[in-house]
């Protein structure tokens, strides 16, 4: 119970150390146990993907589920209203998803989804409207969340690709697997 002079910290009921004591050995004695086929399995997951192996772990940990798609926003797409047609260094890091896993977009208005479509065909499965600054978080979280079940998706098979903070909070609000910060995600398409 928390009242007045609460610093809202750990709960300190009986039992509380050795129930995290308990976890975080059950944890430790999953990750040494796993079976070196399902490891490399995973690591050739991860590769196809195109995330760093440590990425795609801690995703598929936390979901516990697979990745099966990445959503991009606008902004990490690099695209604006004025220029639809993508770089070619995000060009090729979709074309290289194709068939791994589908590949989403949320767009800022005034551009429109299916300009962008239309502009890149081809390297994005859906596209729809991005959530507006002015949203509540019950109105982000159910456009979010629309998005990806209009496609037929487990939100937490769902990761997030996004260039800043305002839209990491989709990934909260969607209930999605993860969020990957775009300079990570295309970084290895960049031109040197």
């Amino acid at each position: 119970m928390s009242g007045i002079g609460h610093n809202g910290g750990p709960s300190i009921e009986a039992g509380f150390g050795f129930r995290k004591l308990a976890w975080g050995k059950a944890r430790k004695s999953l990750l040494k146990t796993l079976p070196i086929e399902i490891v490399r399995v995973r690591v050739a997951r991860a590769k196809r993907l195109g995330i760093d192996y440590t990425t795609y772990a801690s995703i598929r940990a936390a979901s516990g589920h697979d990745v099966v798609a990445f959503l991009f926003s606008g902004n990490a797409l690099e695209m604006t209203p004025r220029r639809l047609i993508l770089p070619d260094h995000v060009t090729e890091r979709l074309e290289g998803l194709e068939g791994a896993a589908d590949r989403l977009a949320a767009i800022y208005a005034p551009a429109h989804p299916d300009a962008l479509l239309s502009a890149n065909p081809g390297l994005l499965d859906h596209a729809a409207p991005a959530p507006r600054f002015t949203e509540s978080w019950s109105a982000m979280r159910d456009r979010i969340q629309g998005m990806v079940r209009e496609r037929g998706l487990p939100a937490d098979g769902v990761v997030l690709v996004s260039a800043t903070a305002v839209e990491r909070e989709w990934c909260a609000a969607g209930k999605l697997a993860g969020a990957i910060p775009a300079d990570r995600f295309f970084a290895a398409a960049q031109p040197a």
